[in-house]
């Protein structure tokens, strides 16, 4: 039986509470804020480095004083969120330079918190860029090995933790991983360090980009023996299930658009606040299509941004932040 028990036309015109743009804006359901952009940052090794990531426009791989300039530029804007992907000059077996106590996103974290403490640091904790295969954990036979790489994750993640990170994002898809992680940030005095788990993350077309961003497509196969398979819904609620049985704090879906109905499922049986990743595609298709005059580039953005919450995502990372904000 439908709750909404309203008396028929013409009694009930819904068009009048849409008459103005005072009517509408008062009465809108879901509201874009500051709070809900997370501005994810490519951190490289050197100085005086930055390069526009060709795929994604106005995205950039960036040297740690570019990171710290781009900081300041993000806090004036109103946006008090980064998270940090690494971009290391070297690269080996087992992913080193990715939990080396003096990696390129340990480097970071510490300086953008000696700089501005106030900024909301999160660390991606994964392999793959570190790596000189491209895949997000140990191989043995051209398979990533479960167990034998949630070691490395775990340190990995605090080395995040000593060096400052506010919050640590697990993105591997690895099984049992954020209790490996809980367990060493609680032997280490970081009890109160939060955990955003990638939990429900889709092996996904929708990468490219980010992989040309990142530096970190794999050598050889797919990342499908891990990552979520796209046409499965149920299983994404048994992973996040897990992750908040083993101590996630805050849950994750990725993608984003094309993965509203998870976002909404995640909210309707879980109490936990949600974040949702708005990837490297769906901006890079945005973007090529504003730039071919095929759509309003600007107000696809929003609408977008704005399906994404109203799916029930309570943050989301964006590389359209610091346009959005501008727009709120």
């Amino acid at each position: 039986m439908s709750n909404f028990n309203l008396p028929n036309f013409p009694v009930s015109r819904l068009r009048r509470l849409r008459k103005t743009a005072n009517l509408r804006d008062m009465f809108r359901e879901t509201h874009l804020t500051r709070n809900d952009f997370i501005f994810p940052l490519f951190v490289a090794e050197g100085a005086n480095f930055k390069r526009e990531i060709s795929s994604m426009p106005n995205m950039f791989q960036l040297s740690i004083d570019n990171v710290l300039r781009e900081c300041e530029e993000l806090l004036n804007l109103g946006i008090k969120s980064v998270l940090l992907f690494g971009i290391p000059d070297f690269k080996d077996e087992t992913g080193s330079s990715g939990y080396a106590s003096d990696g390129v996103v340990q480097k970071a974290s510490r300086e953008i918190k000696k700089n501005y403490p106030e900024m909301l640091v999160i660390t991606d904790v994964c392999l793959c860029e570190y790596t000189s295969h491209g895949h997000c954990g140990v191989i043995e036979n051209e398979y990533v090995q479960n167990d034998a790489t949630l070691e490395l994750l775990a340190k990995q993640a605090l080395t995040h933790a000593q060096n400052g990170a506010d919050i640590i994002a697990p993105s591997d898809m690895m099984d049992g991983r954020i209790a490996a992680i809980r367990k060493i940030l609680d032997e280490n005095n970081f009890q109160e360090t939060p955990i955003m788990a990638y939990a429900a993350k889709y092996s996904s077309a929708f990468y490219g980009p980010f992989r040309e961003a990142a530096e970190s497509a794999p050598q050889f196969g797919d990342r499908k023996s891990y990552q979520m398979d796209f046409g499965n819904s149920d299983e994404a609620m048994r992973e996040i299930a897990l992750d908040i049985q083993e101590g996630a704090d805050i849950v994750m879906v990725k993608p984003a658009l094309s993965y509203l109905d998870i976002i909404r499922r995640t909210k309707d049986n879980f109490n936990l606040p949600i974040c949702a990743y708005n990837v490297s595609g769906e901006y890079s298709m945005i973007k090529a299509a504003a730039e071919k005059g095929w759509i309003d580039g600007e107000k696809v953005m929003m609408e977008t941004l704005t399906a994404i919450k109203r799916a029930g995502a309570d943050v989301i990372i964006t590389y359209f932040a610091k346009e959005a904000i501008k727009l709120i």
